[in-house]
Order: structure tokens, then C-alpha cells, then sequence
């Protein structure tokens, strides 16, 4: 992106823009290494397919995933032995697991975040749930708002089955509603696990091993407000603008099924091209207009979705990013693995702690940037935001 050589006007005063005012995290219990995932998945499915099993340790050490947090643990299938075996009918029992355990994620989630902020609950007033991985009514929001011990008015939302792009769609409703409803604390709450996809390997389906050397399970959580209270809230960064985009004739690029087995997934192999065909045009549409127009794009902060290791080459690539750019994104991959509509509550962490160092060095650090992901549509979400770290 060229430079049309005038200098960026920055101002100090982040009045009647949406804040991010704190982030917070949370995880099951079972961790997993990488190294370790191909025996104990092939041994807890009782699946003895050698090609399988090479195919899976080829995408392991492809995905650059060092360890991940999941649900699913020996426990669970000593108790659901059905869950490992094809063909069952086992949608009951992986929503009873799930249900329960994203929502005790997203509590502690939001607990965490709620402590990073340092005001009361009882100042929350919004609350937007984030989750592909429950199906009930009353959904998942009414279920953490109560667990949480919410004011029974506080005003609720929920975005299902939103995918990679569910987190910054839950940023980007979160910020309308932080901007519109003054005085108001919204609460943004994304929780996932992969248990309702679970199932043993089949060579009628090698595509299934993708999304077992790469996704991983969690929560996150965000508070959001406009005009934060001095010396109260420290903000974190400002949220501009936000857009959504979807790619017309691409829904079948990235496809998912509620089936009597659970959630069939598939992930189409052109969707990293379809992604670098189309981001350069869709970040030149967020900074149009904007105090970012005449940027180059190694000026600004980026923090995107890490879908894959490939996703995030290719971005890098066609925006020419220098390699530091992606370090945020590439950092929560290797940590936690794709963990779907919650890894950019991760990545934003990073980039949070990434400033801190830099500024204690004193060195120089982006202070305009952008907030993206991908998700089923093929949809584009992107927010241009300001960098507030100090």
C-alpha cells in the first residue's frame, strides 16, 4: 500500500468511541501436546489405520500447534464409549457435555476479565455470548448471565454458529452497543469446544484430521465501554470502525452440519486462496476514509484469526507484512491451537503484552491497526482500532 507521504493525525481523546477495557481467558483442564496428540487420539478411538495415523502426524507438524486445551478427556469416554464409535446416534450426549462445559468456561472467562477491570458486576449491562458449540433454548447467554449472577435486566444477545469469525462479530456488536447506549458496560463472552465434532478417523474422511491437529477448546472475554472513567479503567484500545463482508458463492468453503452423530465439518482446500484473493481489497475498505488511509500497511498493529498456519502465510504474504507482524497471531496458534470464535480475545493479549515490552524499552510501537477473522460465508470482519497500552 503506497504512502502518500502525509504524516497520520493523532489525537489523544478516545470520547464516544467504543473501548476495550479489559480481556480474560479461561481453559478445561485437559491439556495437549502436540507431540504426544496422534497416540492418544488413534488409542482413544481404538483405530489401528496406519496411513491414518502417518496422515495425522504429517498435519501435526505442519500446524505449528505446540499445545492445546480440550474437553474431551478419558473420563468422558468411559462414560460415553459411544462417542468413538461411527456411526451412532450421539447428538444428546455431546450438547449435555458441551452445554455444561462452555458455560462454565465462559464463566470463568468473564470472571477473569471482570477482575482485570476492577469494577463491580453489577456495572455490566450488556452481555453478548459468542458460541458454535451449544444448541439450546434458553440459550447460552441466559445461562452465563445467570451463572455469573447478572441483574436479571441486563440486556443479552447471542451470536451462534459465527465460527473463526464469531469474535470480532462479537466485537463489532459489542462496540454498537457500548456506543449507543451511554454509560453502558458490555460484557462479550465467547466460549468453544470441538467435543461436538468429535469423532474416531475414517479414511471416508481424511479432512476430519485437519481439524484434530488444529483446533483446540477455551473461552474469552472482553469488556467493552465508551468514555472510560479516569484513573477507574485503563483502556486498552479504541475501536473505530467496524465492517462484515461476506464472498458471494463461497458458503460451501467452509461447511458445517448438526447431524444425529454431531457437527460434521469441513474445511475446503482453497479456502487460504480465497482468503488471499480477497483480504488486500477488504483491509484497503476498512482504512478509506479513515485517519489510516495513507498508511503502509508494516505501520499499523495487525491482529488476526489464526485459522491456520497457511491463512496466516497468506495474509502475510499478499500484504507483504514484515514477519514481527504476525507474531501475536502466530503466538496464540502454537499455544492454544485454532479455538475458533475465542483465539482473538488470545492474540489481542499478546499484542497487549507485546507493547508493554516494547514501550519499556523504549521502543517504537504501532498505534493504529487492524482487528480481522474468517468465518463461514465466507465471511470478512475487520475493525480498524487504536493502540491506548501505556
Amino acid at each position: 500500500m503506497a504512502n502518500n507521504g502525509d504524516s497520520i493525525k493523532i489525537t489523544n481523546s478516545v470520547s464516544g468511541n467504543a473501548t476495550i477495557l479489559a480481556l480474560g481467558k479461561a481453559f478445561p483442564q485437559q491439556l495437549v501436546m502436540q507431540d504426544y496428540l496422534v497416540d492418544g487420539f488413534f488409542k482413544s478411538t481404538n483405530c489401528t489405520n496406519h496411513e491414518l495415523k502417518q496422515k495425522l502426524t504429517r498435519l501435526c507438524k505442519t500446524t505449528t500447534v505446540k499445545t492445546r486445551y480440550v474437553v474431551m478427556s478419558e473420563e468422558i469416554l468411559k462414560n460415553y464409549p459411544e462417542l468413538a464409535t461411527e456411526g451412532l446416534p450421539t447428538v444428546k450426549q455431546r450438547l449435555d457435555i458441551s452445554n455444561k462445559a462452555v458455560t462454565q468456561m465462559a464463566i470463568d472467562a468473564s470472571l477473569s476479565c471482570i477482575e482485570a477491570w476492577g469494577r463491580p458486576l453489577s456495572s455490566i449491562t450488556h452481555l453478548v455470548y459468542v458460541s458454535s458449540s451449544e444448541a439450546r433454548f434458553p440459550g447460552g447467554d441466559l445461562h452465563l448471565a445467570r451463572g455469573l449472577g447478572l441483574k436479571p435486566d441486563v440486556r443479552r444477545i447471542m451470536l451462534a454458529f459465527t465460527g473463526c469469525s464469531g469474535g470480532v462479530a462479537g466485537l463489532r456488536v459489542a462496540k454498537d452497543l457500548a456506543e449507543n447506549n451511554p454509560g453502558s458496560r458490555v460484557l462479550l463472552a465467547t466460549s468453544e469446544t470441538t467435543i461436538v465434532g468429535f469423532r474416531p478417523p475414517s479414511a471416508q474422511r481424511p479432512y476430519d484430521l485437519v481439524g484434530v491437529a488444529l483446533f483446540g477448546d477455551g473461552a474469552g472475554a472482553v469488556i467493552l465501554g465508551a468514555d472510560p472513567v479516569p484513573g477507574v479503567e485503563k483502556p486498552l484500545f479504541e475501536l473505530t470502525s467496524a465492517i462484515q463482508q461476506y464472498l458471494p458463492d463461497t458458503e460451501k468453503t467452509i461447511d458445517g452440519r448438526l447431524t444425529e452423530e454431531g457437527i460434521k465439518f469441513q474445511l475446503g482446500r482453497e479456502l487460504p486462496q480465497v482468503i488471499e484473493s480477497h483480504v488486500e481489497e477488504f483491509c484497503k475498505k476498512m482504512l478509506k476514509d479513515t485517519v489510516c488511509s495513507g498508511a503502509e500497511y508494516n505501520d499499523l498493529f495487525w491482529a488476526v484469526h489464526p485459522g491456520g498456519p497457511a491463512i496466516l502465510s497468506k495474509v502475510e504474504g499478499r500484504l507483504q507484512l514484515k514477519p514481527d507482524k504476525l507474531s501475536a497471531s502466530r503466538d496464540a496458534l502454537r499455544d492454544f491451537g485454532n479455538a475458533s470464535s475465542n483465539t482473538i480475545v488470545y492474540v489481542l493479549e499478546n499484542l497487549v503484552e507485546e507493547s508493554k515490552k516494547k514501550r519499556e524499552k523504549g521502543e517504537e510501537d504501532s498505534e493504529w491497526g487492524l482487528i480481522l477473522a474468517f468465518g463461514p460465508g465466507i465471511t470478512f470482519e475487520g475493525i480498524l482500532a487504536r493502540n491506548l497500552v501505556c
